[in-house]
């Protein structure tokens, strides 16, 4: 674990500890197809190691005696990050897109910020933040703009689902909404 100086946040690195870095005088060693071989010294087995031409890798230091395992660290290290990025590339971001109405809206308008709300749920896949920012003294009139928050969830009802009724923050009242779950 380390400190960055960039990003200013602790960052923990998995390594594990291979061959001569290995303090411990007496290991439960592992064999390269899995066997167990039994408590050994540490000496007893890098030489075991090295006759297999393959890394010995401290496993569980914290077990009593220390687990180690031999096998091919390079390998090993190739495969692990090899599905690391399998599954970064499968994993989907779920981003949340704001959608601005005002509480005296027209049809047209309403129907155009609609469009653009069924386009974020229904094909990017986004959950959609509606929200209606009452200026002035429009304020007085909060059941003005959950009607048109109430009216916004119902036409969008098909492809996506209320995450959060429609609360008050401030002079802005909003509504979250997800794309429908697919069962």
């Amino acid at each position: 674990m380390f400190f960055h100086k960039y990003f200013r946040r602790w960052i923990i690195i998995k390594e594990l500890i291979i061959n001569d870095r290995i303090r411990d005088n007496e290991l439960r060693l592992i064999g390269h197809d899995g066997e167990q071989i039994g408590v050994v010294s540490r000496q007893q087995a890098l030489d075991a190691a090295e006759r297999a031409g393959m890394d010995l890798v401290l496993v569980s230091p914290n077990a009593k005696p220390s687990v180690a395992r031999i096998m091919d660290y390079g390998k090993y290290r190739y495969e692990q990050q090899k599905k690391e990025r399998e599954q970064r590339k499968n994993q989907k971001t779920v981003d949340v897109k704001e959608i601005r109405l005002s509480p005296t809206i027209d049809d047209h308008d309403f129907n155009t910020k609609l469009k653009q709300g069924r386009k974020f749920l229904d094909k990017d896949g986004d959950k959609v933040k509606v929200s209606i920012r009452f200026r002035g003294r429009a304020i007085t009139h909060k059941d003005i703009g959950r009607e048109v928050l109430e009216r916004f969830a119902e036409e969008t009802k098909d492809v996506g689902d209320i995450e959060s009724k429609a609360k008050m923050d401030g002079r802005s009242m909003f509504m979250m909404i997800a794309p429908k779950s697919e069962k």
